[in-house]
Order: structure tokens, then sequence, then C-alpha cells
């Protein structure tokens, strides 16, 4: 949908219809992103309360082996998010035709990534859990759900670059029904194997893990058959061979591997409060699994409006046009501001409560409920931080939000957090705040950032 001509004049009559444009068409994006990203979420917890119910053990089993599948494809989704931004720049410079050749070199990089993941996790995967202190029967049946889970990799890399396609042509929705489709998929077929249902061999940890591929394979497809069968495909150039485009290629690549950065470096510094929770003991790593729970509940929905900020200002970049950028990232700010606030002040009187939900243990529940109520104050920063980092890619700022949290997640976060936690003897509330001051931090930089740029022309 293009802006009315109407809606071009540099006055603030003229601008708020941009302002209500923008910001209709920010919700439009995201709510089907939100809804996208839940179903990962959910497939995931799927899994595990159906393998619980069916055996502790192999729930355990499911946990270790889903720990290093999920930072694998954390950072690799992220070399992906050029398919994201550069679609939608082409978009906004006219060039609809030229969207194929962003999707075809997209896969192309999906199935090598997937493939890559695949190979080097199954390899290094089994001696990375029997390295850590395990004992030899959980790190064993660890190992075998960790060898059916790589083997979802290169489909599932497919899938996400097909989304993000969607995504950049403005159309989320095909991603987030499918999605929701391969999680009945999911449940069925967990059902079926994990405990074992007519007649089929109970196969715990090892089932889920087969579901999970199997999901992710009709997911694949699903995805693929749409964008095949959909009426503009060829006009798109979908089906054409594009000229090679060497410029285009390492501007994608290049977006791919700052986004993947940095959710290695999120990624690997949240594991790092588990293991500090570990040195504080059991008690402690229950308690604080809780509070990251509810955390990244909340985290889709900024996830979501990230998406949406990316779209937004990746068109506007791409249509050399400032003004454009800027009220498409002050919009995206505003709303995501707006909802960090809400949420916060509707969880904050809540914790304990919430606690209650995950555990009937007191003890726990004792240390869960101050953490949570403290991690109100990180949900409006962290929120903000997301969708600057995105807004800042979509508009060619691709490594300066990789640095920010190289400095504030790794840097700050995680020698504060051990600080605090255990010299200190403030335990979870100091884990706690940690991730309050390094989301503060990389919140404030990544905006200034925005503004500072928001001054330049394009």
């Amino acid at each position: 949908m293009d802006r009315p001509a109407a809606q071009a004049s540099s006055s603030w009559g003229g601008r708020h219809p941009l302002v209500r444009y923008d910001l209709s068409q920010l919700l439009k994006l995201s709510g089907p992103v939100v809804l996208s990203r839940l179903g990962i979420m959910t497939m995931g917890l799927t899994d595990a309360v159906v393998v619980g119910r069916y055996s502790a053990q192999e729930l355990g089993y499911h946990a270790l082996a889903w720990a290093p599948v999920s930072v694998v494809l954390t950072m690799a989704i992220g070399l992906f998010t050029g398919v994201q931004v550069m679609t939608a720049r082409a978009i906004g410079e006219g060039r609809r035709e030229a969207t194929g050749a962003v999707l075809r070199r997209g896969l192309s990089y999906s199935v090598w990534v997937g493939l890559a993941s695949m190979i080097v996790l199954a390899l290094t995967g089994p001696a990375f859990l029997h390295a850590i202190g395990l004992e030899d029967d959980l790190a064993d049946g660890a190992t075998r759900a960790l060898m059916v889970f790589t083997l979802s990799l290169p489909v599932y890399a497919v899938s996400v670059t097909a989304s993000f396609w969607l995504e950049g042509l403005s159309k989320p929705g095909p991603g987030a029904w499918f999605m929701w489709a391969a999680n009945l998929v999911n449940l069925a077929l967990v059902l079926l194997l994990a405990p074992g249902t007519w007649g089929l061999p109970a196969m715990g940890a090892v089932g889920a893990a087969w579901a999970t591929t199997g999901a992710r394979v009709f997911l694949t497809v699903a995805m693929l058959g749409y964008i095949f069968l959909m009426p503009e495909a060829r006009a798109l150039g979908v089906f054409t061979k594009p000229e090679r485009n060497r410029a285009a290629e390492a501007e994608q690549r290049r977006i791919g591997y700052g986004a993947g950065a940095s959710n290695f470096f999120e990624v690997a510094s949240f594991a790092s409060m588990n293991i500090i929770a570990g040195w504080m003991g059991g008690l402690a790593v229950a308690a604080w699994a809780i509070v990251l729970n509810v955390a990244a509940l909340v985290f889709m929905v900024p996830l979501g409006l990230s998406t949406g900020a990316a779209v937004l200002v990746g068109k506007a970049y791409g249509a050399r046009d400032p003004a454009a950028v800027n009220r498409a990232g002050a919009v995206a700010f505003g709303v995501t501001a707006l909802f960090g606030l809400l949420v916060s002040l509707a969880i904050w009187p809540a914790a304990e409560l919430i606690s209650h939900g995950y555990t009937r243990d007191a003890a726990t529940i004792a240390m869960a409920a101050p953490a949570l109520a403290l991690a109100c104050l990180m949900f409006f920063p962290d929120a903000l931080q997301v969708v600057a980092a995105q807004a800042l890619r979509a508009r060619g700022d691709v490594w300066l939000p990789t640095y920010t949290h190289l400095a504030s997640y790794i840097g700050v976060m995680m020698p504060l957090a051990y600080w605090l936690a255990i010299p200190m003897g403030l335990g979870l509330i100091g884990i706690t705040w940690a991730v309050v001051v390094a989301s503060f931090i990389s919140c404030v930089l990544l905006l200034g950032r925005f503004r500072m740029l928001s001054r330049r022309l394009l």
C-alpha cells in the first residue's frame, strides 16, 4: 500500500495522517509476527510438558539436548535478518521484482548455514554434554535427543528465510498461521511418540525431538508451497535467476552477520546467568528459571514490534526518505515504550501470584517473587533496545547494535551479575539488578545512536 501523495506535506497537518498510517502499519505487521514467535515458544513448551508428564528423567534429557541447539539456532536465525531488511528496502525503492533475488540468495545461505550448523553440532554437541560434569546416563540420554534435533536445523533454516521474506513484503500472516499449524502437527506427533501410544514404544525425549523435526519439515514445505503458489510470485522474481550482484550479496550477508553476532552475545550472556545461579544452588536455578520464562514471554511482543519497525524503516530507507525513516522509528519506539510500561505495571503487583503458577515450593516462590518484581524494571528498556537495534540495522547501521550488545551484556552484565550475586551476597536479586543495568545501558546507547543518525541526511 502506497502512502497517499496528499500526505506529503511537511507541516504537522500533513504529518499527523502519516503518523496514523505508520502506527496502523506497525500494528498490522507486528501482530502476526508476535503470534508466530509465541508459536515457537509454544512448541518447546508442549514438548516439555508432554515429556515431563511421561518421565522427569526424560525431561532432563530433553532440556539438556535443547540447550546447545537453542544457542546455535538463535545465532543462525540472526544470520537471515538480511532477507527481511533487504526485501523491505527493495519495496521502498520501488523494485518489487528484485525481492525474488533476495529470497533466492537467502534460501541458498539458509541451506548452507543449516547444514553447517547440523554438522558442527552433531560433531561437538555430544562431547560438550559429556564435558560439563554431567552423569554419564544424563549425558548419554541428552546426546540421543540432540542428534535428532540436529536433523531439523537445515529445514528450519529454510523456513525462517521464507518467513522473513514474507515479513519484508509486509505479509507476516502466513508465517504465523503455518507456525501454529506446525504446533498442531508437533502436538500430535509428541503425544504419539514420547509416551508411546497406539502400540508404539515410548521414546521420551527422542520422540519429542522427532516430533519437532517432523513439525519443522511440515512448516518448511508449507511456507515454500505458499510462496511458489503466490499469484505475484513470478512478478516478484521468485522464479527468475537473478544477475550476479556482489554488492547486494555482501550487504545481505553483512546485515546477517551483525544480527547473528548480537543474538549470540545475548544468548551466551543470559546462559551465563544460569551458571551463576547454579553456583548458588538448585533453588536459585529454579527461581531464576521462573523469572527468565516470564521475561521471555514478555519479550515476544517487542520482538514482533522490532520486525514491524525494521520493515517500515527499511522501506523508508530504500525510498531515501529521511523524514519517513525518523517517523517510523519514533512511532515504533513510542508503541514499544507504552507496552513496556503497561506490562511492568501489570506484572509487578502480581509477581508472587505468577510465581505460584510455576511451582508450589514455598522456598522457590520466596526467591522468585521479589526477583520477578524487580525484573519489571527491565521490561521497559529491554523492549526498547531490541526495537532500536532492528531499526538501526534497517537503516544500514549494522555493527553498532552488535558492539552495544557486546559491551552491555558481555562486558557489563556478566561480571556485574557475578559480583552482586556472589561476593556482595545479593543472590538472585544481584543477578536481576545486573540484567536491569545492562538493559538500560543498551537502550540508552541504541536510542542515542538512532537520534544521532536522525540529524543526518540519508
